[in-house]
Order: structure tokens, then sequence, then C-alpha cells
């Protein structure tokens, strides 16, 4: 018995929720992505303004991971 029919045997499934959550941990994961980049860029232009830069960033960076968190709680929320 080769090693796909024994995890297909076990019951191996994925529910809607578990896909949900992995295709909305991309839209946070740019964005994280997107928010630092440009901060790098912001700040090797203006190093005079680093504080209001950073804490920009640090802003941009919990609204994004809060979306991640609110896309992981959902699937247990709604049980599929």
């Amino acid at each position: 018995m080769s090693a796909l029919q024994i995890l297909a045997a076990d019951g191996v499934s994925g529910s809607l929720g578990s896909i949900g959550y992995g295709l909305a941990a991309i839209g946070p994961g740019v964005g994280v992505g997107i928010i630092f980049g440009n901060g790098t860029q912001a700040l090797a232009r203006q190093p005079e303004a680093a504080g209001l830069i950073r804490a920009n960033q640090i802003l941009g960076f919990a609204f994004c991971e809060a979306l991640a968190l609110i896309g992981l709680v959902m699937p247990f929320v709604y049980g599929t």
C-alpha cells in the first residue's frame, strides 16, 4: 500500500475554513511586506522623520496582523 493510500484511508480531510484561512493569510502577508518595504524607502529618503515613519509602520503592521487573526478565528466561529 502506498503512502498516499494510507493517508487517504486514515481520513485526511480539509475543511473550507482551513482553506479559507490559507487564502486569507496571503493578504496580510503582502500588506506587511508593503508596509515595511515602503517604510524602509521612506527612512532612506528622510532619516529625520524616523520616529513618525516608525510609528506609522507599527500602526499599519498592527492592522494587518489583526486581519490575519480575524481570518484565523472565523473558521472556528462558523464551524466550517
